[in-house]
């Protein structure tokens, strides 16, 4: 059996936020390719969690082939001043349970760090509001979001930069993703791993070695995590909305 889980590491994006970045990734290909090609499950297969160039070039080579990467750096600067612009005007929101899982595990007494591959994550979180009044980034003691590192998910640095950020063992602490790259740098790194499948995506978290899988985070036993175990609760209870 698992210590005790004393830290909570999360991605921001499909985690935390439903965020415009597969839709910029999206729309930034057209010029480049058929965006037709870049569906949910691609994104969430083959882009979700990784750096921005290692999702550009991901992208490019599976839907236009290895002459395709020569775009690589132009596609992902597209991409990321349509991100930077689609936050700008607030096309963004939070995912209630996220709100109330996190709100939930600072109350237990876990130190919560961000680990997002993306440089966007603050500015997001610093915009939502807590129903105290306080902002969602409140409640995070650090944020690796877009440290750079040597390589990307699923290597587990950034998760790994991240329990030393909030001083805390690998294996103290819980990691939750909603991308198969990122579960699998967290059991690279020792850690436990939550998946979260908003897209119908259960089989590709569980394939990538989540150590439970769920559907709303509202799910997960907040208690158990004393015990050093990830289980969802026996019976769902009504939760209010944030």
């Amino acid at each position: 059996m698992r210590p005790a889980l004393l830290a909570a590491i999360f991605d921001v994006d499909g985690v935390l936020v439903d965020s415009p970045h597969e839709r910029a990734w999206r729309e930034a290909l057209a010029g480049f390719l058929d965006p037709a090609g870049f569906t949910t499950a691609f994104y969430q297969a083959h882009v979700a969690g990784k750096r921005r160039l290692e999702g550009a070039r991901a992208t490019l080579e599976r839907l236009g082939g290895p002459q395709a990467t020569a775009w690589t750096a132009e596609y992902a600067d597209r991409k990321q001043a349509l991100i930077d612009r689609l936050i700008a005007e607030g096309s963004f929101e939070v995912f209630p349970d996220a709100m109330r899982f996190s709100a939930a595990l600072k109350a237990a007494g876990l130190r919560l760090a961000l680990a997002s591959s993306s440089r966007n994550a603050a500015a997001m979180l610093a915009r939502l509001k807590l129903p105290d009044g306080r902002t969602l980034l409140s409640l995070f003691d650090a944020d690796l979001s877009g440290r750079e590192v040597p390589r990307g998910k699923p290597d587990p640095a950034l998760f790994l930069l991240a329990a030393e950020a909030v001083e805390t063992r690998p294996a103290r602490c819980v990691v939750v993703e909603d991308a198969p790259a990122g579960i699998r740098a967290a059991r690279a790194g020792g850690m436990a791993a939550l998946g979260i499948a908003r897209l119908g995506d259960e089989a590709l978290l569980r394939e990538a070695g989540a150590d439970l899988v769920v559907t709303s985070l509202d799910e997960v036993e907040v208690a158990a995590l004393a015990e050093g175990a990830l289980r969802a609760r026996a019976v769902t209870e009504p939760v209010a909305d944030a």
